[in-house]
């Protein structure tokens, strides 16, 4: 039996998430399915993180164990083949120790999350990114960001259906900027640390941007904290802004992937 770490990218929109669903389509089950076209084995993929409906991923962590001899680079081209014409991709794969665990041996993740801020609707970015046609205040945002910043109870920025045992967590990073793209204006919000509730960046950006419309004051972002009340919340942004951009591990040499 070999482990290979797989890194994959994936468009989330015609997927129910990553993880198997009953009820439709997912990233786990398309990979599953061209892992037993390849191999002719019941293939269960691992990977770092959960991502909702509509979520994407330009480096997800994940694993699978097969029994059969595969030399990497030659299964990552055939999952590819298989995996063709669905929006997922293989970008990496490589052979790691049998305690090597894609979820548990993570030791940290990292989100970003794109506003759309122009006027004009989206067009090629549609379903890539939230579109949001007022003008928004990221420096305004950023400061208001910054309360979220270390240790908290998160209670208030966690979905009604999360299954963590315990809302305090310790968010590392969550930097709020402005860019200029090709499709114009764009504000990204970037959110790491070593586990995120469910839900949890989703909540965070969509009071941000009440923080950037002008709707809320940058002190109400700290009050929605302190309140650990889900009835704080202000907004839930929509999934299809949001990006799993990286997960680390101690070793350095899977952090560069």
């Amino acid at each position: 039996m070999t482990r290979f770490a797989l890194t994959l990218e994936f468009d989330g929109t015609p997927f129910f998430g990553l993880q198997r669903q009953s009820h439709g389509p997912s990233v786990q089950q398309s990979v599953e399915d061209a892992l037993h076209r390849i191999t002719g084995e019941a293939v269960v993929m691992h990977s770092a993180g959960r991502t909702d409906a509509g979520v994407h991923a330009l480096a997800m962590r994940s694993h699978v164990d097969i029994e059969k001899l595969f030399d990497p680079f030659r299964l990552m081209a055939a999952l590819n083949a298989q995996l063709r014409p669905e929006p997922i991709s293989v970008t990496h794969c490589e052979v790691v120790p049998d305690d090597w665990h894609a979820r548990f041996s993570c030791t940290g993740r990292r989100y970003i999350y794109r506003i759309a801020n122009r006027r004009a609707p989206l067009t090629l970015m549609r379903d890539k990114a939230w579109h949001v046609p007022q003008p928004l205040d990221a420096d305004a945002m950023h400061r208001a960001a910054q309360a979220l910043v270390g240790r908290h109870d998160f209670t208030t920025f966690r979905s009604v259906h999360c299954q963590a045992a315990d809302p305090v967590k310790s968010l590392d990073l969550l930097d709020v900027e402005k860019v200029a793209t090709e499709w114009g204006e764009e504000i990204h919000i970037h959110a790491a640390a070593r586990s995120f509730l469910h839900h949890q960046v989703r909540s965070m950006v969509g009071c941000l941007k009440l923080v950037g419309a002008g709707t809320w004051p940058e002190a109400r972002m700290a009050e929605a904290l302190e309140a650990r009340d889900r009835n704080a919340l202000g907004l839930n942004a929509p999934p299809h802004g949001l990006y799993f951009v990286e997960a680390t591990y101690p070793d350095s040499r899977e952090e560069k992937q």
